[in-house]
């Protein structure tokens, strides 16, 4: 199964932006106890590169771990090294793709209009962010994939249970889930992530059973 299958079969990528070294693993537990084994770490986290190796030595090919807001290629290359195995930016930068592909790891950049997600996947994006999502709405990510059927789109922004439904319906690959799932700063004690895990196991079931 190549990493873009991977990512489907997954379907949910947990957004974790902002969380402590100390939280990542409890996170990452909580998450997978609730069904959900695919996550991004976004690159302003504190160390993540460390962030990213220790997951893949803790859970190996249990999880599906990469790396997000890559804005170049530089720090595209440093995540990689670190074990990131695919790449989610919020814009369309070609050298980052590149570099993304040259070492055989999955391209998600992000992009919005058409000219913009034809772009992205010309220059080899394997699938597409579009992002942010809900500033348009399930009706335009519905529109985008009438001319544009042929290349994969996951929306990422605004994403939560009440409308995750009818974003899978509609065609998305996949969806990137943020704040209405993962919240650093409100997980503080193991009720909080004992709740985490209760969240992650409201969108699988809508999406994964």
């Amino acid at each position: 199964m190549n990493k873009a299958e991977e990512l489907k079969k997954r379907k949910i990528v947990a957004v974790i932006r902002g969380a402590q070294p100390n939280q990542i693993l409890p996170i990452a537990q909580a998450l997978k106890e609730g069904g959900i084994s695919a996550f991004e770490i976004t690159v302003e986290s504190p160390d993540v590169c460390n962030s990213i190796a220790k997951l893949k030595e803790e859970f190996g090919n249990e999880i599906f771990i990469g790396a997000g807001t890559v804005l170049d290629p530089e720090t595209a290359r440093s995540v990689i090294m670190a074990g990131a195995e695919f790449i989610f930016s919020p814009t369309v930068n070609v050298e980052t793709i590149k570099m993304t592909k040259r070492y055989g790891v999955l391209s998600i950049p992000g992009a919005l209009t058409p000219t913009e997600i034809l772009t992205a996947y010309e220059h080899g994006g394997d699938i597409i962010k579009v992002f942010p999502a809900d500033v348009l709405g399930i009706a335009y990510f519905k529109s985008l994939l009438g001319p544009l059927s042929q290349i994969p789109l996951m929306p990422t922004g605004g994403v939560n249970l009440d409308n995750i439904k009818n974003y899978f319906k509609t065609g998305a690959v996949a969806a990137g889930i943020g704040n209405s799932l993962v919240n650093p700063s409100n997980l503080n004690s193991e009720k909080d992530y004992i709740n985490l895990t209760k969240k992650a196991k409201q969108f699988s079931s809508i999406i994964l059973n």
